[in-house]
């Protein structure tokens, strides 16, 4: 639909790619378990499950902060849009996003398929996930590794945070000196849906990464973790096409 051929909807494209790539990483695997009622992974499988899942959610928080710099300008320097956001611009942004998740996701994968294990080999979860594989390591100097590629990942996380604060700082700022209230609804409802979506999937990371120990359990370590790999990919095209008029119309007509 040529209403869709804009910014905001070419990184929709690739934010609902690594929402479709996230649950096919986890989901297919958890189902084939349990209607073969059996809880293994290979090795391969295991490493590849965690690379890829490391690398399209780190993908998508990535662009997800584009997204937020796209919202930015369109309402707070709207005559320098065309200029800054050519369909070059777009291209090099997007391939940044994806390149930093590859980079990030191989980085740690192959730092945790590198330690050696001496706890066993059992995860209490659905699908191979880093933390939970890094408890089974009996490597100190590999795992110190680790927790460094994890502090830096959480420093680069913790700067899109604050990034995506300041621009929504400074969005609501130029929302609000819109004289008509007609603008400035219109010039909210198109940061919506990004906003539910940063705050659905943020929310979700920060509870399970950080969540208190006196409340962790196996079983509530499970579920966390079945809700932040499932539930945000599950609900962001939902949320996109609940709140987009554009797209609204061109599912209709389609």
């Amino acid at each position: 639909d040529q209403h869709l051929h804009t910014p905001r909807d070419f990184f929709l494209l690739h934010l609902s790619l690594t929402d479709l790539g996230c649950i096919c990483t986890t989901v297919p695997k958890a189902m084939h378990n349990s209607l073969w009622a059996t809880t293994t992974i290979s090795y391969t499988g295991c490493a590849a499950q965690a690379f890829f899942f490391l690398f399209f959610i780190s993908a998508e928080f990535s662009l997800l902060t584009i997204m937020c710099y796209d919202r930015y300008i369109a309402i707070c320097k709207p005559l320098h849009y065309g200029t800054l956001w050519g369909s070059r611009a777009c291209a090099q942004m997007a391939a940044a996003a994806w390149a930093s998740g590859f980079l990030n996701a191989l980085l740690h994968t192959a730092n945790t398929f590198s330690l050696p294990l001496c706890q066993g080999n059992a995860l209490g979860q659905f699908f191979c996930e880093i933390p939970q594989i890094l408890k089974l390591s009996c490597s100190h100097s590999n795992y110190l590794r680790e927790i460094g590629l994890l502090v830096v990942s959480g420093c680069l996380a913790f700067g899109c945070f604050i990034f995506i604060v300041f621009s929504y700082v400074q969005i609501f700022r130029a929302v609000l000196r819109i004289p008509s209230e007609q603008g400035q609804h219109k010039a909210f409802s198109t940061c919506l849906p990004h906003l539910a979506v940063v705050s659905l999937f943020l929310s979700l990371a920060i509870f399970s990464n950080l969540k208190p120990p006196s409340i962790s359990s196996p079983s509530l370590d499970l579920t966390v973790s079945v809700l932040y790999s499932v539930v945000p990919p599950t609900m962001n095209p939902l949320i996109y096409s609940l709140r987009i008029q554009d797209l609204k119309d061109a599912i209709r007509k389609t």
